[in-house]
């Protein structure tokens, strides 16, 4: 009926747009990298015992728990309380299980086996029963409250202990962490019961989908406190987001606001992250062994030796954080690192006057320091690069004042340096180190392993080459392109006019190298200067190498910087680099960012029509077909994603004679939904009903299928009812007549009141999931999103599903009624597309207006 009803325009559109959303899908979905996780496996089994909690605690949260993880030897001799460690706490996520903490906690238990438990953590971790706070948000303040109660608990099994803790660190992933920052909105929470939060694919920002105010409000109350007490606030924040890997919580949710006075928050993508490098799902964030590494290395690192707790000292939190998380120089963390260093000993002192230079180390027998003398240099050269790939943590790399061959002290400068994959690296600007006379270079003596050292002198301008990026609707037709053919060891990209979400962008790299027998890597580091979401590529060189380039978080407006692809080359390579604009990726953004306001549109679409049905009742007498009026109606949109009717063949064999608006059983069906609707659950009510309408409207379907074959195969008997039909026509009767095509009609309009209560219901479906899941704790949902709604739309619904066109033809309301869908469809994408749970408020109005037409 649908493929009659449009023409080939339409259906050549309706094409494209479906074609155009499977390709953003697939981005979303397949386009990104394979999981480079690698798995973290426990050595022994982990056990997980619950701590007992007061019994009027336990009374009041009868659904939650709190455990303390443990493996081994370890986990018997803690059965026995008081603890002695640092106590951690992890809180689970949306549907998350407490048994997600074993990754860290064995982690954290290896490596204090490691330093024979000079320190140790201890991990407890909450049990939420599994709910999807996600979908509902009415158990996020109870959940927050009960966390409450389990730092209280947890800091007094440490009681009367020599270094008893008064404040725990926090792990929350996904809502677990929006609930952690929850806790300092509560008004007896002592903020210094906390003293490090660390989330993991928490969407702080926005709700991913909003889809109750329960949700809104908390966040608004959330981020709300934060924002207005940033200045008070000193708890030391770290929020890690899985990059373009996840897709249930997209990375640019995860970033806290930046505020100029409040420092004291870290954001980062995990493809960021040194050491780690990966993009991670939202499941495999809590299990991936790279970043877990890199967590519990901060964690051990932030560890006071006085209280042998965590520091309670603002700047080395944020030290440790930094060090680990943001720019790691490829040595261990040292709160106060010493900056002059001895260069003395026997060791030999080797001069290098050139401009380029590298050395071979190999079953070195002495210790080697080469010196560059940088007067010369100066005078020519603006920066100077060194690298090494001997990924030991000691210092390599000195600088020397006032000497003329050798010197007995040096600058260390190699915490300056940036851990990469395959080597560390550092860059200088002469001019910032005006007082150094000499570079000094360190190999150590070492006996049975290979590395290598490259350092060059340049000026920044060889170094760094423009590159402007392909227009948003080039399709990938037309590309941009730099050839590197000087033989250098560093280069900056500099990706012009590219600063926005929507713009996504494929690079290739293709290398040519001459005279290479080894294999040679190289590293393409795409920098993105506003914000932590660095990734990286490796590349065995000669390649053609394929990098997607697109944003997780949009240049702002007073941000002048310039993204870079940082490209770590081999000096016997030549490099071609080609920029051309990637479609699929746009699509895939645009599915990124806004695709959770899809349901807005489409319910702005079927309200459009709907008013169009309702006008043409009022015009012509006749309901049009619901594919017609939403060509006609629903423009620009577009939208049409629903099949209209599915046609059931059941029931009586023939129409109803009588139209009663309500029938005898319909004020007993409403009471009774509207008292489950307050007992239980709005949206358990609001289905109900759904279904004793859609009950409704398969009857009078099957009764017009039966009515037309009886039609076909007697019409004799159909010339006798037709005129037994008109002589039934008086206006004084008040039951009327429902012919043929007054059913058609009807069943028109019902098709498409159909499609609106189905995305309310659907929009209503996370709250009764939450329900029923949590019925064995309680029978009756509280708070309830939906019971509102519930008790107006119920009535309505029943009442619509007694009402055939025939009946509201003549009422004086009809023409108001088929004017609203209008402006109401204006506010569902202007109001409902970043908070769903508004959409159904508008959608009730008009349907709410049509059953009164029946009685004006």
């Amino acid at each position: 009926m649908l493929l009659h009803s449009v023409n080939l325009w339409n259906l050549a559109f309706y094409a494209l747009m479906v074609f155009m959303a499977t390709l953003g899908l697939w981005d979303v979905f397949f386009g990104f990298e394979e999981n480079k996780c690698s798995m973290s496996y426990m050595f022994e089994y982990p056990e997980y015992q619950k701590i007992e909690l007061p019994k009027k605690l336990a009374k009041r949260y009868p659904a939650y728990e709190l455990y303390l993880y443990g493996e081994g030897s370890y986990a018997e001799e803690h059965k026995v309380l008081p603890l002695t460690g640092i106590p951690v706490l992890f809180l689970p996520g949306n549907a998350g299980s407490y048994k997600q903490v074993r990754s860290i906690g064995s982690i954290a238990l290896r490596k204090a086996e490691d330093i024979d438990f000079k320190y140790h953590f201890d991990f407890f971790s909450v049990n939420f029963n599994e709910e999807l706070v996600a979908l509902y948000g009415g158990s996020l303040q109870k959940q927050t409250k009960f966390v409450h109660e389990c730092i209280k608990t947890i800091l007094k099994l440490y009681k009367g202990q020599e270094f008893a803790p008064k404040s725990v660190a926090i792990v929350g992933h996904s809502m677990g962490g929006l609930v952690a920052r929850a806790l300092l909105t509560l008004k007896n929470f002592k903020q210094d019961l906390i003293n490090l939060l660390v989330t993991q694919a928490t969407p702080h920002v926005a709700p991913v989908m909003p889809l109750d105010r329960f949700i809104t409000d908390f966040y608004m109350t959330v981020n709300n406190y934060w924002i207005l007490n940033a200045r008070q606030i000193n708890l030391t924040t770290l929020s890690v987001a899985g990059g373009f890997r996840d897709y249930q919580v997209r990375s640019g949710l995860t970033f806290l606001p930046k505020l100029s006075h409040h420092t004291s928050a870290l954001s980062v993508v995990s493809s960021a992250v040194p050491k780690t490098w990966v993009s991670t799902d939202h499941l495999s964030i809590v299990w991936c062994k790279q970043l877990q590494l890199t967590t519990v290395r901060a964690f051990f690192d932030l560890i006071d030796a006085d209280t042998k707790q965590i520091t309670q000292n603002p700047k080395k939190k944020l030290s440790v954080l930094n060090h680990h998380f943001i720019r790691h120089p490829a040595k261990h963390f040292e709160e106060n690192p010493s900056i002059i260093s001895d260069l003395t000993g026997t060791s030999m002192w080797v001069p290098v006057k050139v401009s380029k230079w590298t050395y071979v180390a190999y079953n070195e027998s002495d210790k080697i320091y080469f010196t560059f003398p940088l007067a010369n240099h100066r005078k020519i050269y603006t920066h100077v690069y060194c690298q090494s790939t001997m990924l030991d943590t000691n210092s390599w790399i000195f600088g020397c004042i006032n000497s003329t061959s050798m010197c007995r002290q040096g600058v260390d400068l190699s915490w300056k340096a940036e851990l990469l994959p395959t080597i560390k690296s550092l860059t200088l600007r002469l001019q910032d180190y005006p007082s150094l006379s000499h570079l000094v270079v360190y190999v150590p003596s070492i006996h049975g392993s290979k590395f290598v050292v490259d350092c060059e002198f340049f000026k920044k301008e060889t170094r760094s080459i423009q590159l402007p990026v392909t227009h948003l609707f080039s399709f990938g037709l037309s590309s941009r392109k730099v050839i590197l053919n000087t033989s250098g060891l560093f280069y900056n990209i500099e990706l012009l006019n590219f600063g926005q979400i929507y713009q996504a962008f494929k690079i290739n790299v293709v290398s040519k190298c001459s005279g290479v027998k080894e294999e040679i890597t190289s590293i393409y580091k795409l920098h993105i200067p506003w914000s932590y979401e660095d990734s990286l590529t490796i590349a065995q060189v000669p390649s053609s190498t394929e990098i997607s380039v697109k944003l997780h978080i949009a240049q702002p407006d007073n941000d002048s910087h310039v993204a870079l692809l940082k490209m770590y080359t081999s000096s016997d390579c030549q490099y071609e680099v080609t920029v051309k604009t990637s479609f699929s990726q746009i699509l895939g953004q645009v599915v990124r960012f806004h695709g959770g306001a899809l349901p807005a549109y489409v319910i702005s679409s079927i309200l459009l029509a709907y008013g169009g049905q309702l006008y043409s009742l009022f015009s012509t007498g006749h309901c049009l077909e619901y594919a017609t009026m939403l060509d006609k109606e629903a423009k620009p949109y577009k939208v049409d994603p629903f099949v209209i009717m599915v046609k059931f063949l059941l029931g009586p064999s023939e129409l109803p004679k009588d139209i009663k608006i309500i029938s005898p059983d319909l004020p007993i069906l409403t009471i009774i939904f509207i008292l489950i609707s307050w007992t239980t659950c709005g949206a358990f009510a609001i289905l109900l009903t759904y279904l004793y309408y859609v009950f409704k409207i398969v009857h009078l379907q099957a009764s017009l299928t039966m009515f037309k074959n009886s039609q076909t195969v007697n019409p004799k008997h159909s010339r006798r009812s037709e005129k037994k039909s008109n002589h039934h026509k008086d206006s004084a009767v008040h039951h009327l007549r429902l012919s043929s095509s007054d059913a058609e009609d009807s069943l028109r309009m019902h098709s498409t009141l159909i499609n609106l209560l189905t995305w309310i219901v659907l929009l209503s479906m996370p709250s009764l999931i939450y329900w029923l899941k949590n019925l064995r704790y309680y029978f009756k949902l509280n708070p309830d999103p939906c019971k509102p709604l519930a008790f107006i739309l119920i009535p309505t619904m029943a009442i619509l599903g007694n009402t055939y066109t025939t009946s509201i033809k003549s009422s004086k309301l009809l023409k108001t009624t088929s004017q609203f869908p209008l402006p109401l469809a204006v506010g569902v994408i202007a109001f409902g597309s970043s908070h769903l749970y508004r959409v159904p408020c508008f959608v009730f109005i008009p349907l709410l207006l049509h059953a009164l037409c029946n009685f004006m």
